[in-house]
């Protein structure tokens, strides 16, 4: 039987059938073996054949089909391993905040990053823009500029409490599988209980000590939506670290670069410091963003990034 994987749980996984029923399975013996470079050989969204175990409502997972993409992170800072978060995504919505909590555009840049090198459109969903006062609307329209305008990334500005953009993140969400993305405390939960309230999806408070969020979506899981289309609501991310690119190839990464690639003196320019780089030249005419270009650099001192 077939079917796509909606929830890990870390031994067990819920697959939908096309009937869009739920079962219960978990991994052949054999299969665990695989893919020990990561922490979870099966993620949400795999599309998986299992058989059922005899006198059993439980299945066993034993292949999984080709993955079309996937957005992947390191395990954690001090781990060599590498997660899945989901695959065979359609698009990506990154949802920040910039302010309670503050999202930093080197985390933005990341997972920008990793979503490009994977051919997963995203989209940034600027929320609680209702909390955007005495000052903070100049730092979001700023962000805007530099992201949209001057980057060319899509963005809806949002608010639950203000009913903000709400139509246009369901319009964007139509009949779409789309990962849903960010810190703890920028209003995942809620802004898609605003869009579906069926899906009654846990809320949490902002800690008022660090203004950080505390987790409520332990496990990343698949959502089907009344309107087409699927969600997959992942738990808050406070670090995106990059794994599994090439360093020759970041900068096709990084959107603005992209014109400039190939018009260097050198052919494996690497933009950092080499001569009559055209990329640094961008930079230096304020065509390229400083502040995304912090960000690559960051990218390229980290070794454990690249494969």
């Amino acid at each position: 039987m077939e079917g796509i994987v909606v929830k890990s749980t870390g031994s067990w996984y819920e697959v939908m059938k096309p009937d869009l029923q739920i079962v219960n399975c978990r991994l052949k013996g054999k299969f665990r073996l695989q893919g020990l470079k990561h922490t979870n050989p099966v993620t949400v969204g795999d599309k998986v054949n299992f058989e059922m175990e005899p006198n059993s409502e439980n299945g066993v997972i034993f292949s999984i089909e080709n993955r079309k993409n996937y957005i992947i992170r390191k395990a954690s800072n001090l781990s060599k391993q590498t997660h899945i978060i989901a695959s065979n995504i359609d698009q990506a919505i990154l949802m920040v905040t910039i302010a309670f909590p503050t999202t930093s555009l080197g985390f933005i840049d990341r997972f920008l990053a990793t979503a490009e090198a994977y051919h997963i459109p995203t989209t940034i969903i600027f929320n609680k823009v209702d909390l955007c006062t005495d000052g903070l609307e100049d730092v979001l329209n700023d962000t805007i500029h530099l992201y949209h305008n001057q980057v060319g990334y899509n963005y809806i500005k949002t608010s639950v409490n203000d009913q903000i953009g709400l139509d246009e993140v369901k319009a964007l969400l139509k009949d779409k599988t789309t990962l849903v993305a960010g810190h703890s405390g920028v209003g995942k939960s809620s802004l898609l209980n605003g869009i579906e309230p069926n899906l009654n999806l846990k809320t949490g408070e902002i800690s008022k000590s660090s203004f950080n969020g505390q987790h409520t979506t332990t496990f990343a899981q698949m959502h089907p939506l009344s309107f087409g289309g699927f969600i997959i609501d992942t738990p808050g991310i406070r670090e995106f670290g990059v794994v599994d690119l090439n360093n020759a190839e970041l900068s096709h990464y990084f959107k603005e670069m992209k014109p400039y690639i190939g018009k260097c003196r050198f052919n494996n320019c690497k933009h950092m410091n080499e001569p009559q780089c055209a990329v640094l030249e961008a930079i230096e005419q304020g065509i390229i963003p400083a502040e995304r270009y912090q960000s690559y650099l960051s990218i390229m001192a980290n070794e454990d990034v690249f494969n």
